[in-house]
């Protein structure tokens, strides 16, 4: 369109030129400014009719492109949700975390580890209880007390079996962890109210009684896999009941479920019958685990295995402080 005014104003010029002055050539000047102002008009002719179009465009749409499907929100990261770890510990001694002479235990550890990675980690509240049993923390979990710190946490750190497994085994003096009773009262302290003594599996050795490997050969050589395995069908039916109880009272929690390690493994005549129950103890835990996508088993087996002088404390059944460290490191890296 510009083309064509341009030709015809030149045409026209020529012809003017010609006609009205008789052939004689006009003052350049004169002309130049004539041609900028029609080409000026033109211009401006062309830019108000593509701005017109560029407006109908806006205004009405022709969808030519239909849109065939909407589009995917993007996933949120499996783990990069959670900011912030409300944390509550519930179990037997080694929850509490006797046998570490700092305090910390496993459950502090956890948390230092937690916010050392760089989130919010807060510890609300640890409900260990020396001596406890699996059917002792069944009866636990009916309190309203237990279930309300429960439901406040978004992570449920849980220790719990050693002491069915090893109770009736006559391990230690004065008949081992099986004296205190399941489901004994609690006093304030946390403490059994039937009394864990030295010299159980939950206390340290008396003064004057055996240690394993010492003058109590008589029961540790009465110690087979069988005696070891006896509570384990039964017990393993409350770990159970213990984990899903605890996943109905709080649903939207991660529960880590420490596993059992053999404290005896140094002592000669403990190695294989320990390793055997300890490690079907483990195996029936983790069948039962792998049913619940939000528990997890966190395995110590082998961080103590070949290790006991390292991380176990002076009454060779808990672990020590370094001992402790190694849990809460191993828990962390679940978490994470």
């Amino acid at each position: 369109m510009f083309i064509y005014i341009v030709k015809n104003f030149v045409k026209c010029g020529t012809i003017q030129n010609s006609t009205a002055y008789g052939g004689i050539a006009l003052n350049d000047s004169k002309w130049t400014w004539r041609s900028v102002s029609l080409i000026s008009i033109a211009t401006t002719l062309v830019l108000i009719t593509g701005f017109g179009y560029a407006v109908s465009d806006v205004l009405f749409p022709k969808g030519d492109i239909p849109l065939t499907s909407l589009p995917q929100a993007t996933p949120a990261p499996e783990n990069g949700a959670v900011k912030s770890f409300k944390v509550v510990a519930l179990g037997d001694s080694l929850a509490k975390g006797t046998g570490d002479n700092t305090g910390n235990g496993y459950v502090k550890n956890t948390v230092a580890g937690l916010a050392a990675s760089g989130v919010s980690a807060e510890l609300l509240g640890n409900m260990g209880i020396n001596g406890l049993t699996t059917a002792g923390l069944q009866n636990k979990l009916k309190d309203a007390g237990i279930q309300y710190s429960l439901r406040q946490a978004n992570v449920i750190l849980l220790s719990i079996g050693g002491n069915d497994l090893f109770r009736g085994a006559d391990l230690l003096q004065n008949g081992g962890a099986g004296n205190t009773p399941a489901g004994s009262s609690v006093g304030t302290t946390g403490e059994t109210g039937t009394g864990t003594k030295p010299g159980t599996a939950e206390g340290k050795h008396s003064g004057t009684g055996t240690t394993p490997g010492a003058s109590g050969e008589k029961e540790t050589n009465d110690l087979t896999p069988e005696s070891l395995l006896a509570a384990l069908p039964e017990a393993a039916e409350r770990l159970g009941k213990i984990l899903n109880t605890i996943s109905e009272i709080n649903p939207a929690a991660r529960i880590y479920y420490v596993g059992l390690y053999n404290p005896f493994g140094d002592v000669q005549e403990m190695l294989v019958p320990g390793n055997q129950a300890v490690t079907a103890w483990n195996n029936a835990a983790m069948d039962i685990i792998n049913r619940n996508s939000k528990i997890t088993l966190v395995p110590t087996f082998d961080l103590f295995n070949n290790h006991l002088d390292k991380y176990l404390s002076s009454d060779h059944f808990h672990p020590n402080s370094d001992g402790y460290k190694r849990i809460g490191e191993r828990i962390v890296q679940a978490i994470q």
